[in-house]
């Protein structure tokens, strides 16, 4: 899949401000249609429910750490769907820790990215999933 500036993009975070950052250097690097929503509880049907209407998300960058459902349970979520299996996914964290890198590559994330980052390095890491 190639990068397009009007791929449907979904921001999970359970932080307002850090999802306006994120959409912020989302755009600031040409993206148009991004999508918010505040936990992994209030994204998965948001994801469902885009699929079936016909206008799928592209690409998910989830936070880690949320309440009700967290970016690994969304992330385990998404993979264990035939319909998401393939769904780009970004996994945004505070916590460096190696050990969460192999949980969220076993679990099958796209990428990777620890806070806090740059547009630049942003971009980067999409850059990597879609190429």
């Amino acid at each position: 899949m190639a990068i397009r500036a009007n791929m449907k993009i979904l921001i999970v975070d359970d932080m307002a401000t850090m999802r306006k950052i994120i959409k912020n250097m989302l755009t600031q690097v040409g993206f148009k249609d991004i999508t918010e929503a505040d936990d992994g509880a209030r994204a998965w049907p948001m994801i469902q429910q885009s699929k079936e209407a016909g206008v799928p998300f592209e690409f998910i960058l989830s936070d880690w750490n949320m309440p009700e459902m967290d970016g690994l349970t969304l992330l385990k979520n998404i993979r264990s769907s035939d319909q998401f299996k393939d769904l780009p996914f970004l996994m945004i964290t505070a916590e460096a820790e190696q050990g969460n890198v192999v949980i969220a590559v076993k679990a099958g994330v796209s990428n990777f990215i620890v806070k806090p980052f740059s547009a630049q390095v942003l971009k980067e890491k999409i850059e990597k999933i879609f190429t």
